[in-house]
């Protein structure tokens, strides 16, 4: 055997051990750096009673709205991890209720859950999102209708269950796009385009994307829909730094383009970014549809590779990324490993395929889809992104160990990163920590 690899027993993607051959600087021990727990001190904007802040807003739309005793109406939630989500849901649906009106939930969520009625419901109900819980029904399909077109070309298609009742409003957070930089990004003009537009929306919006614009093609469409369909309001959420409700507002149709993108300067002002433009090493425990659409936010990471997508890496370059598992919550959805450059087996074992390439397919993001380098375990996923960056001291390394890209306000950094963080206002250094790792090496956060 060549001296500088050594074989080893794993266990294959089918359950079979085989004998798998890794460079040395792979299997050796390694030396890891000593690293500090970090704190962000953000600010904190914060609602704390929520029901009363959404009925507040919602009161006042319903005020001047079309919406009677015995209207039904269709109440779009996407698949996005959102704070309070079941208790916004319930208070709005419970509202709608109280003056005779007869709320449905329907999946607004494209081509999410495989592009399938009975998986977008599977996403409603590990969100919270359920019968029970958010006193509505739910009803899912993939049925639509065109309403219209855009550009002379462009077909723009809405949700023919919602199309069926009186009135439609939707439901989603409002923040920075993972593929785009624009007045509005990531909100309810999205849900409208591609979330309510079911498969045949989101295939429609990316691909014509790709010629238009991302939100040129964007707001042409979402007009289209206020324009051609019974939606007649939103519900903008925005959260702070830490994951927490900071603003609910209720957008009625008319003039939602300037109310959605003041939403957005807010969410950008309140957005918790790493404080670094460089890192050697950035690792990821998990990815998720729910964390981001994209898997894990590139707002955050700094990486976007597909055709037409914005530079990011304006915010952050990296040149090592792992992730290390998928989140439970996304259906074995993967998108977004591709942007990384390993993986452990964890995520690959529980990679449902057909979901993530439907994902990429149909939003046209390839790359976001690609299988990076596999290694067993967390250890030796963590171990490749460090030697594998040239001839660096382990103490020189810039590695940041990352939760999601929900959640950047505490976060793991190496010793090479502390003076620079002595120097950032809102960073608190707390105790210094050895990499842990279980008996499986498997990292402990």
């Amino acid at each position: 055997m060549p001296p500088f690899v050594k074989q080893i027993a794993r266990i294959n993607h089918t359950g079979n051990k085989e004998a798998m051959l890794y460079p040395n600087y792979i299997e050796n021990d390694y030396r890891f750096p000593s690293f500090f727990k970090v704190r962000m001190n953000f600010s904190r904007p914060r609602i704390d009673n929520i029901p009363g802040a959404i009925l507040n807003s919602l009161d006042e739309a319903l005020a001047h709205g079309p919406i009677n005793a015995g209207d039904t109406v269709a109440v779009g939630i996407g698949s996005r991890g959102i704070a309070n989500l079941p208790l916004i849901v319930k208070t709005v649906c419970t509202r709608l209720i109280e003056i005779g009106a007869k709320p449905v939930i329907i999946p607004a969520m494209g081509s999410h859950g495989g592009a399938t009625a009975a998986g977008q419901h599977k996403i409603l109900k590990e969100l919270g999102v359920t019968k029970t819980a958010c006193a509505a029904p739910i009803k899912s399909t993939m049925d639509t209708a065109m309403i219209g077109k855009v550009f002379d070309q462009v077909p723009v298609y809405f949700a023919s269950d919602a199309l069926a009742m009186d009135h439609c409003i939707c439901i989603n957070r409002i923040k920075p796009h993972s593929k785009f930089k624009a007045v509005v990004e990531s909100g309810i003009y999205k849900m409208l385009c591609v979330g309510m537009g079911k498969h045949a929306g989101a295939l429609a919006y990316h691909k014509w994307s790709l010629k238009y614009g991302f939100y040129p093609l964007l707001e042409a469409m979402g007009s289209e829909i206020i324009e051609k369909t019974n939606f007649r309001f939103g519900i903008g959420v925005v959260e702070n730094a830490f994951d927490e409700t900071m603003a609910i507002k209720a957008l009625p149709a008319h003039g939602l383009l300037s109310r959605e993108s003041r939403l957005l300067e807010t969410a950008k002002q309140n957005m918790p970014i790493l404080p670094f433009k460089q890192l050697d090493v950035l690792v990821i425990q998990y990815i998720g549809k729910e964390i981001s659409g994209a898997g894990m936010d590139p707002n955050i990471t700094g990486r976007a590779f597909d055709l037409k997508e914005d530079d990011f890496s304006k915010i952050l370059k990296t040149t090592r990324m792992a992730v290390l598992n998928l989140s439970s919550k996304g259906g074995g959805n993967g998108i977004g490993l591709g942007n990384a450059d390993i993986i452990t087996e964890k995520v690959f074992q529980n990679l449902n395929y057909e979901s993530t390439i439907m994902n990429a397919l149909t939003s046209i993001s390839l790359r976001k889809a690609f299988i990076p380098v596999r290694l067993p375990d967390d250890r030796m996923a963590i171990q490749a992104c460090f030697t594998t960056i040239g001839p660096i001291n382990a103490d020189d390394i810039r590695a940041v160990i990352l939760k999601d890209t929900l959640h950047t306000v505490e976060f793991l950094a190496s010793k090479a990163l502390r003076e620079e963080l002595e120097t950032i206002e809102h960073a608190q250094i707390l105790e210094k920590t050895p990499l842990v790792f279980d008996e499986k090496d498997n990292i402990v956060f």
